[in-house]
C-alpha cells in the first residue's frame, strides 16, 4: 500500500528510541542506568493531583475551550508579569498538548512549502522533523566552533528570501548552554531586519543555575512583539510530562490562527490536565523549588565525575538537565576489539557492554558527542557514571 513521502522521511525520536531500548533490558532484568530522555525523575506536585480530582468530581470533563481553560489562560498571563514584567493578554495565549505540538502548530502557521526555518545546532531532534513535516526547508548553522554560541554574521549569511522564521531554544536541549542578552538582542535585530519570525522556545527557562539569569526577548527588544512567538509549557518545571500540557504566546493575529489549526488537529488539550496544570502554576512553588535544587547538585555531581574522567570533555550546563560530552577522542579506538566508528557505536557498545543508555550526538546534528540527561537520583548518576570510567579506560 501507498504511504506518503512525508512520512517515509520523517526519523524517529533518538532520545524516545534509546529510553525504549533501555526498558526492554530492563523488563529483562537488566540494570540499566539511563541517561537518556529529558524526563524528572519527580512525581508531580500534589497541587496538580488536588485540582485534577476536583476537576473530575465537578464533571469538568468535557470538551474545554479549544485555545484552552480561561483560568488557566490567566494564570499563564499572570506568570509572565510577575516572571518577566511583560503584559500578555489571555487573549495571546493558545494552550495545547504539549510544547512540541505548540511548535509544530506555529510552523503551520508560518512555514509554507520551501520555506527556510534557521535552526544553531546542535539542536533538539523534533525540531527538524516539524520543520519537514510542514515541507519547510532545514537551514543549519553550526554553533560547534564557537563554545554552541552563534556566530551572528553566520546566522545573517545563511538567511535567503525563503526564510521565514528562526527558531531559538534557551537553555538548550541538548547541550544546557545559554544566550546571554547581548547575543539574544542581536538575533532580534536580525529578525527585525530581515522582517523573519522568531520562535522562542524556552521550556527549560526555570531550570536556570548559579549566576545564569534567563531573559525573555521582549525584556531586550519590545519592537520584536509583532513577530515573536514563545512556546513554555509545565513538563519541565513541575515534572509534569505525561500531563501533556504546553502553551503559546504570540500576537493575536497569529494566535487566533494557531488556535483555529488546533481545533481540527486536537480540538485542544484534555481538561483535567489543564487544571492539573493550573494546580501546579498557583500552588507549587515549594515543590518547584525543591526540584530545582536536586537538578543543582546533580549537576554539580555529574560534572565533577566527568570531569575526572579519561578522553572526554564538555562545556558547563548553565541550564536545563543536560550535559553534553565530546567523545571525539574515542571514536576510530576499540573497546575489547570492538571498533568505535562513531557515536552511534559508542552508544550502542556501552549499553551493550555497561548497561549505560546513552543519546548520541548524532541525533542533534553534533556527531561526536553525547547527551547525559541528569534527571536521574545521585545514586543513579554515581554508578552510570562509575560504568562510564570503567568503560573509558578499556579504550585503546
Amino acid at each position: 500500500m501507498k504511504l506518503s513521502q512525508r512520512i517515509l522521511g520523517i526519523e524517529p525520536s533518538a532520545t524516545l528510541a534509546v529510553d525504549a531500548k533501555a526498558k526492554e533490558l530492563q523488563s529483562q532484568g537488566k540494570n540499566v542506568i539511563s541517561f537518556g530522555t529529558g524526563e524528572p525523575d519527580f512525581v508531580s506536585p500534589p497541587a496538580a493531583f488536588d485540582y485534577a480530582r476536583r476537576a473530575m468530581e465537578e464533571g469538568r470533563t468535557h470538551y474545554p475551550p479549544t485555545p484552552g481553560i480561561p483560568a488557566l489562560r490567566q494564570e499563564i498571563s499572570s506568570y509572565y508579569k510577575r516572571r518577566f514584567d511583560l503584559d500578555v493578554a489571555p487573549e495571546q495565549i493558545v494552550v495545547g498538548c504539549g510544547a512540541k505540538p505548540m511548535i509544530y502548530e506555529t510552523l503551520a502557521a508560518i512555514v509554507d512549502a520551501g520555506d527556510e526555518v534557521i535552526l544553531l545546532s546542535p539542536t533538539w531532534v523534533s525540531y527538524i522533523e516539524q520543520i519537514r513535516l510542514v515541507d519547510g526547508k532545514v537551514v543549519v548553522v553550526d554553533t560547534e566552533k564557537t563554545n554552541f554560541q552563534p556566530d551572528l554574521s553566520a546566522v545573517e549569511q545563511a538567511i535567503t528570501p525563503r526564510t521565514a522564521a528562526i527558531l531559538i531554544n534557551s537553555p538548550s536541549n541538548p547541550t544546557g548552554v545559554m544566550y546571554d542578552a547581548e547575543t539574544l538582542r542581536s538575533l532580534g535585530v536580525l529578525a527585525v531586519k530581515h522582517d523573519l519570525w522568531f520562535i522562542w522556545d524556552e521550556i527549560y527557562e526555570q531550570l536556570v543555575y548559579g549566576e545564569n539569569r534567563h531573559w525573555h526577548p521582549l525584556q531586550l527588544m519590545p519592537e520584536l512583539a509583532e513577530r515573536l512567538v514563545t512556546i513554555n509549557g509545565v513538563s519541565k518545571s513541575y515534572a509534569m510530562t505525561g500531563w501533556r500540557i504546553g502553551y503559546a504566546l504570540g500576537p493575536k493575529e497569529i494566535m487566533s490562527k494557531i488556535n483555529a489549526f488546533q481545533s481540527h488537529l486536537t480540538s485542544g488539550a484534555t481538561s483535567v490536565a489543564q487544571w492539573a496544570a493550573l494546580g501546579a502554576m498557583r500552588e507549587s512553588e515549594a515543590d518547584k523549588q525543591k526540584m530545582h535544587e536536586a537538578f543543582q547538585a546533580r549537576r554539580t555531581l555529574i560534572c565533577g565525575l566527568l570531569a575526572a574522567m579519561p578522553l572526554v570533555s564538555f562545556p558547563e550546563p548553565q541550564g536545563a538537565f543536560y550535559v553534553f560530552v565530546n567523545i571525539k577522542n574515542c571514536i576510530g579506538k576499540s573497546y575489547k576489539g570492538q571498533l568505535l566508528k562513531d557515536d552511534i557505536d559508542f552508544c550502542a557498545v556501552l549499553l551493550e557492554a555497561e548497561l549505560v543508555a546513552v543519546v548520541p550526538g548524532s541525533a542533534f546534528l553534533a556527531p561526536g558527542y553525547l547527551r547525559f540527561s541528569y534527571a536521574a537520583s545521585e545514586e543513579a548518576i554515581r554508578e552510570g557514571m562509575t560504568r562510564l570510567r570503567r568503560f573509558l579506560e578499556q579504550i585503546t
